[in-house]
């Protein structure tokens, strides 16, 4: 007499409790279940065969996703005992339509048991399965909607329907895809923005989090960073002229390269740092192999997401691979100081530097050798009431004053003195700082 196995389970009668013993078989390496004989390998029979048979057969169909059914053959031994062989799936993890995709759904063999799958198995047979292309993978939660997508389809004119659900991506044999949760309300993925009063980024003033759709993380980000970006004016003659802290344009590509391009696969959020002098944006995933940070800067491309990316594309969120980070430099062509990008295994930063704090913009009077008119930032204007109470400062007090590093306090410095603000007495350890 057999004894139950990883291998051999034994069930009397039919209940319901048998469709958990062919996921657990075809979710681990396969097995055979014997209906009609008790777990002490006792014969016990089946009243009705054809009934009970039509029952399981159906069921098997009905109550387990995905279709299981291909590997599944039904064998009759003396119109008494069903047996039940189960091979191993090729499309795990199988779960009970009624409970989905998550623990309470999806068993495995465990010895001669059948227990719930671990979190983690869940994602390594979804990993075997699918690949390991995240987006494309199939999701654990399949409880989702998509208010803010359909609404984000609808503003930029494109169809979103149920029906476009696979060609999208959103679908795969029916099934959510991770795509689809990134798109959809639940997303569990966010964007934290930080505004900070000191360069280190270490003092804050003021932080958001902001989750749902992508499409809703997008709209949310960009009107609280728009608050962030002020406007300086500056007045020659009766000309005035306003001039934003950064371009709005390159505020935009960056937060859609962070969302379009990082890795979804770690659970960590975006970050973006603000601070008077710079804004960071910091997303999961260093560069994919091959790429240089060089490469990337000239233009090459090979998204990561490329469903998202295409979704993007088709909004005209984004024109085509490569163009946002040439945009951004492109933006920043006539500044001293560049849009600096640095990449680590697992992330990659892009910091669009503070055009009005760092004095680094330009116009078109630089070309021709006039000078811009003075904007008087609220650094600068530090200085001057220091100044103008106390009537000269050292290197040393300009940085405590503003909290500023070396470099920084030079840059200004300098501004200042070329707009005629200050002027710079003596070099080296004795300099100093005085009004014009």
């Amino acid at each position: 007499m057999q004894y139950e196995s990883e291998r051999i389970e034994y069930k009397s009668q039919m209940i319901d409790d048998i469709y958990k013993e062919v996921i657990a078989f075809a979710n681990t390496d396969g097995g055979i279940i014997y209906l009609g004989i008790d777990d002490k390998g006792n014969l016990t029979g089946i009243e009705n065969v054809d009934e009970t048979y039509t029952r399981l057969t159906n069921g098997i169909r009905d109550a387990i996703a995905p279709d299981v059914t291909m590997f599944v053959r039904y064998v009759l031994q003396d119109n008494k005992v069903i047996q039940i062989e189960v091979g191993e799936g090729s499309f795990k993890p199988y779960y009970l339509k009624a409970k989905g995709m998550k623990p309470t759904g999806v068993y495995v063999r465990q010895g001669a048991s059948s227990v719930q799958a671990s979190p983690e198995q869940i994602r390594q047979m979804i990993k075997e399965s699918d690949g390991d292309t995240f987006e494309e993978a199939r999701c654990l939660e399949q409880d989702l909607t998509f208010d803010a997508a359909g609404t984000a389809f609808k503003r930029y004119g494109v169809e979103f329907s149920v029906e476009k659900y696979r060609a999208l991506g959103i679908t795969q044999n029916d099934i959510y895809t991770n795509l689809a949760l990134l798109l959809s309300d639940q997303c569990l993925h966010t964007t934290k923005i930080a505004v900070f009063n000191d360069e280190s980024c270490t003092e804050f003033r003021d932080s958001k989090e902001f989750g749902g759709s992508v499409f809703k993380q997008f709209e949310d980000s960009v009107n609280y960073l728009a608050l962030c970006n002020k406007t300086i004016s500056t007045i020659k003659g009766v000309i005035r002229t306003d001039k934003q802290d950064y371009p709005e344009e390159a505020i935009r590509e960056a937060l859609l390269n962070a969302l379009v391009h990082r890795d979804y696969s770690f659970s960590g959020s975006i970050i973006i740092n603000v601070n008077d002098s710079k804004m960071e944006f910091i997303s999961l995933g260093g560069l994919l192999p091959g790429l240089s940070t060089e490469d990337i800067r000239i233009g090459v491309s090979q998204p990561r997401n490329k469903k998202l990316a295409e979704v993007f594309h088709r909004l005209r969120l984004i024109e085509s691979y490569g163009t946002g980070i040439r945009r951004i430099f492109k933006l920043y062509e006539n500044c001293a100081i560049q849009p600096r990008i640095e990449v680590t295994a697992n992330a990659f930063k892009i910091v669009l530097p503070n055009m009005n704090a760092s004095g680094v913009a330009f116009d078109s009077a630089s070309e021709t050798n006039e000078k811009s008119p003075a904007a008087i930032t609220p650094q600068m204007k530090a200085v001057i009431d220091y100044l103008t109470e106390y009537g000269e400062m050292t290197d040393e007090d300009l940085q405590e004053l503003l909290n500023i590093k070396k470099t920084r306090a030079y840059l200004l410095a300098r501004q200042m003195n070329e707009n005629e603000l200050i002027e710079i007495v003596g070099r080296g350890a004795g300099k100093k700082y005085k009004l014009k």
